[in-house]
């Protein structure tokens, strides 16, 4: 990295960024309170609050949303006449999986191999972590150069819409001219990029009834219906013989013009076996960008441990649908209910209950915020052009922001390039992906605000 004294500063200030990380990630804030308690993530958010009060912002607030989890707030003002910028962070997480196949604890932040493994280190405390770097770096060279407003979310991994409603009735709050998602990632490491696009989601309950409780598999196996067999049946419908997606009446033959996705680099990012076929058809940027996927993200049934010679009564799953830009949710969301009831054999009785939704984005590549950033992730990542590319993942908020706020410019960095593995075991940060995209975000700041005075 060129030394200039902002990255002079932010190099200095890595130590603390690391102590202060490994505080935040101890916290097991999951905002699921059937698995992790509510006081970790209630305590999260004063980590949170605290910091930004210790930076000198005003109006620190944690925002009581109508999901029951709570955001954090705080108003940073700046010059006179400066524009207004919002930065984005969540410091919720997913659950760790499985804390066995963790090599160092989940909750614990451990470097290893030149990386900071711990759930939330790149998606997303870390990317809360790189907003203080930026700005402390501001404030050590000459001061902040724009008004900034943070908001770090409480609930973005559940997909419960809190922040989102908050916002809606509350729409003075988030306005900004800029507002800068510190939730998405470089397309590999090393390479400065920033996200254009984001697949919209649903997350549909699906439970089938088939009998008045379980029966025994001898005696009426053959003729009972069998609810999990019905499931099986159901899940089945949703993806042809090549693994693509096929909701009823829902396209996914849209093409992706932009940056392309290697298969060879592809595989080695999702760690496929050898020998097992990717699933789709189109290119690789095609089938995670530009079209719709659907994914079982948890089946009710009995464990194979334990499991009785038994017709089953009841089965249920969690199904996911991501939907690219130019597709309403809503609407994806009817197909995909109408689908189900279609394909459900045997007149099982049919349940379904949609638990989130979020719409996708498409941002102007176009905006002056954009060629701000341009520069400044040129400057932080010497010899390398910013890319523009899509990502297959969901920030709902970022349409209810867009719809709030028209006229502001949006652009999405951060942490989660693949070697980051997040939302898998072994999540990871770069610090020197943390270090770099700290000084491009103080330099987009820079550039935003001399951008706007001339």
């Amino acid at each position: 990295m060129s030394q200039n004294p902002i990255a002079e500063t932010i190099a200095s200030l890595m130590p603390r960024a690391k102590q202060e990380l490994t505080e935040l990630v101890a916290f097991q804030s999951v905002a699921d309170w059937a698995q992790f308690p509510k006081s970790e993530s209630e305590a999260a958010a004063n980590w949170v609050a605290d910091a930004l009060r210790v930076e000198g912002f005003q109006d620190v607030a944690l925002l009581d949303t109508p999901d029951g989890t709570q955001s954090v707030y705080g108003f940073l003002p700046g010059p006179e006449g400066a524009p207004t910028v919002l930065l984005y962070a969540h410091y919720d997480v997913q659950p760790p999986l499985d804390d066995a196949a963790w090599t160092s604890p989940a909750f614990e932040l451990t470097e290893r191999d030149g990386r900071w493994y711990g759930r939330g280190s790149a998606d997303c405390k870390g990317g809360f972590i790189m907003h203080l770097l930026a700005l402390r770096a501001l404030k050590a060279n000459g001061g902040v150069p724009v008004s900034v407003k943070v908001i770090v979310e409480g609930s973005e991994e559940q997909g419960t819409g809190g922040l989102q409603q908050y916002a809606e009735a509350h729409p003075e709050l988030l306005a900004a001219d800029t507002i800068v998602i510190g939730d998405a990632g470089n397309f590999r490491l090393g390479l400065p990029t920033v996200t254009a696009t984001l697949r919209g989601m649903c997350l549909v309950k699906v439970k089938i009834d088939t009998l008045g409780g379980n029966l025994h598999s001898g005696m009426f196996g053959g003729a009972a219906p069998d609810a999990l067999a019905a499931l099986i049946r159901v899940l089945d419908s949703l993806r042809a013989a090549d693994g693509s997606t096929t909701v009823d009446g829902l396209a996914s033959d849209e093409v992706w013009d932009g940056l392309q996705y290697p298969e060879a680099d592809f595989r080695a990012d999702a760690k496929v076996l050898d020998g097992v076929e990717l699933i789709g058809e189109g290119t690789i940027a095609d089938r995670l960008w530009a079209r719709p996927a659907v994914t079982v993200l948890g089946i009710d049934c009995p464990p194979v441990v334990g499991a009785t010679p038994s017709v089953h009564a009841s089965a249920g799953a969690l199904i996911s649908l991501r939907v690219p830009p130019g597709v309403d949710t809503a609407a994806a969301v009817k197909l995909l209910q109408a689908h189900l009831e279609a394909h459900t054999p045997w007149k099982a009785r049919l349940e379904l209950e949609v638990v989130g939704q979020g719409q996708p984005f498409q941002a102007d590549t176009d905006s002056p915020a954009y060629a701000s950033m341009r520069t400044a992730l040129e400057a932080a990542y010497p010899g390398q052009e910013m890319q523009i590319s899509g990502m297959g993942g969901s920030i709902p908020l970022c349409n209810t922001l867009t719809s709030l706020y028209p006229e502001a410019e949006m652009l999405l960095i951060g942490l989660s390039e693949p070697e980051a593995q997040i939302h898998a075991v072994n999540e990871s940060v770069s610090p020197q992906e943390l270090e770099r995209l700290s000084v491009a975000e103080a330099l987009f700041l820079v550039n935003y605000a001399e951008s706007k005075r001339a």
